[in-house]
């Protein structure tokens, strides 16, 4: 088994995806050095995986130099929701924003899932293929696969396992567990999350007013119970 890009998924080719494990990483506009601290780790063992990035950063060159590393977009709709235009005034603009982020992407994962078909009209437009919008957990028991969307020009990839959900619900740390289910095996994490290994959201919720603040935040990293970290490089090591 070994770990793959989204971009690397063909509907026609199931070798492309079964028997494969795909890392991929919400961004979540974490700082720098949030960030370079997961990709320290994926560098260290020449890790394939996709981040859904969120903002502009230096670090967005870093990745895409990185042949290991497929770039896609993770566009904020959330705010329009709420009448806030602070990433653009509709769809369309939002997405061009978040587009002009990394031009070449071709995978998406819409902040909270947001989608809808405008949108996915709208990634068509923006030569968006690979769609990740579906979070189906591992304990509903259903084998996922990828499947193309209506006009067979996207290809709708679900997701099995997140950190945060797997804390939320307090979910037993086993990777082996999810390394062995069948079907696509398409993990999410975040950055803040590794960073803090994260083992319950209480300590998310504690950091969050210190995210800016690297010297504050260290000093709430988990380094007593497993945690998102363990979980990470568990499945790495046994791996590579």
């Amino acid at each position: 088994m070994r770990f793959e890009t989204i971009n690397t998924i063909s509907i026609y080719n199931p070798s492309t995806w079964k028997n494969k494990l795909f890392l991929t990483f919400d961004v979540d506009w974490a700082s720098d050095k949030v960030l370079s601290f997961t990709l320290d780790i994926l560098e260290k063992y020449s890790i394939k995986a996709t981040f859904f990035i969120t903002h502009e950063t230096t670090l967005i060159k870093r990745m895409a130099d990185n042949p290991n590393i497929e770039v896609g977009i993770h566009p904020n709709f959330n705010h329009l929701l709420d009448g806030d235009a602070r990433y653009g005034k509709n769809m369309a603009e939002v997405l061009k924003n978040f587009k002009k982020l990394s031009l070449n992407s071709c995978s998406v994962r819409s902040h909270s899932m947001v989608q809808g078909t405008q949108l996915l009209e709208l990634f068509e437009k923006h030569k968006l293929v690979f769609d990740c919008n579906h979070f189906i957990p591992y304990d509903a028991g259903i084998e996922l696969k990828p499947w193309f969307f209506w006009n067979n020009t996207i290809i709708k990839v679900p997701y099995f396992w997140e950190d945060d959900v797997h804390c939320r619900h307090g979910w037993e740390w086993n990777p082996q567990i999810y390394a062995k289910a069948k079907g696509i095996k398409v993990f999410d994490f975040h950055p803040i999350h590794i960073y803090l290994n994260t083992e319950h959201l209480d300590r998310y919720h504690q950091a969050k007013e210190f995210h800016a603040k690297p010297y504050k935040l260290s000093s709430l990293i988990n380094k007593k119970h497993y945690g998102t970290r363990n979980f990470l490089l568990y499945l790495i090591k046994e791996q590579v």
